[in-house]
């Protein structure tokens, strides 16, 4: 496609409007999607760290009373 000028490029011959909201509203729900994830996927770090630390403790708790008992 040729334009004659950029008011035309933008104009993209009278459907602009609906071009650039589409591509307006797809970059929208790209980004959204992108920060969603990057902050499940911390989220999801942040419950494994927590679940190891959690059975790190546990274990070492069976440790202490294993030897209390001897």
């Amino acid at each position: 496609m040729f334009f004659q000028s950029w008011g035309d490029f933008f104009n993209m011959g009278g459907y602009g409007f609906y071009v650039w909201l589409s591509y307006g509203i797809s970059f929208l729900a790209i980004g959204i999607l992108a920060v969603q994830s990057y902050r499940e996927k911390h989220r999801i770090f942040a419950d494994i760290r927590r679940e190891q630390a959690r059975e790190a403790g546990l274990k070492a708790h069976r440790q202490e009373k294993a030897k209390g008992d001897i």
